[in-house]
């Protein structure tokens, strides 16, 4: 190996190195956020939770907010790609049971791999920029849901539309804290199944589809 291809890669290593020290940085912020919320997190519990020093935290973030907006960043883009996937053509041809399933799973799955989610999106004094990233997302979603009651509702105006909007993302959130909160395993799947019943009984009525089974997890 030839001098000059050693020193080049002597960056990608720094970079790679660097690089899983982000990773590790993040997940230990966001164990913290999910532990104790943004608000009462301090950059020494996440370097403690990294098992770093303060100082080797400050070499890749310069405080705490830094290291939200990162990881809000990331969460809020694998959110978007999870809602991506459900939000189809295909799934609007589904029956209401199934199309549900087919928007809520995704959104379950995303909030119970990446808990931290929801810890550092209610927090009281989260950065502005997460806050306005999170608000534009909300707003996208509550957009696609009109969208999809638009579908079963072709002869509802745009003012309904947005209030079953409104009740159906209330719902879903706070369903999704009770699911979230519920022992992985047997009784969260059953918190998820009285989820999806509350949401699908509420929305059976206004769109007219027969219900004649309850999905299951």
């Amino acid at each position: 190996m030839s001098e000059d291809t050693s020193e080049e890669q002597k960056p990608r290593r720094r970079q790679a190195r660097g690089e899983r020290r982000i990773a590790q940085l993040l997940q230990a912020a966001a164990n913290v956020f999910c532990a104790y919320g943004y608000t009462a997190t301090s950059t020494n519990a996440i370097a403690r939770e990294a098992s770093v020093s303060p100082g080797t935290l400050y070499q890749y973030f310069p405080n705490k907010e830094a290291i939200a907006l990162e990881l809000g960043e990331r969460l809020l883009t694998e959110m978007r790609e999870a809602h991506g996937q459900a939000f189809t053509p295909e799934n609007l041809a589904l029956p209401l049971p199934l199309l549900l399933d087919a928007v809520l799973d995704p959104m379950i799955e995303f909030n119970c791999q990446n808990p931290a989610f929801l810890a550092l999106m209610q927090g009281s004094d989260i950065p502005g920029r997460i806050a306005e990233e999170h608000d534009a997302l909300h707003a996208s979603l509550l957009a696609q849901v009109g969208d999809l009651l638009a579908h079963y509702l072709p002869d509802s105006g745009p003012a309904e539309r947005a209030r079953i909007a409104d009740m159906t993302f209330a719902v879903v959130k706070g369903g999704l804290a009770l699911v979230l909160a519920a022992p992985e395993g047997a009784e969260r799947d059953a918190v998820v199944v009285e989820l999806k019943r509350v949401v699908l009984r509420y929305l059976d009525p206004l769109v007219g589809e027969a219900l004649t089974t309850i999905p299951s997890p």
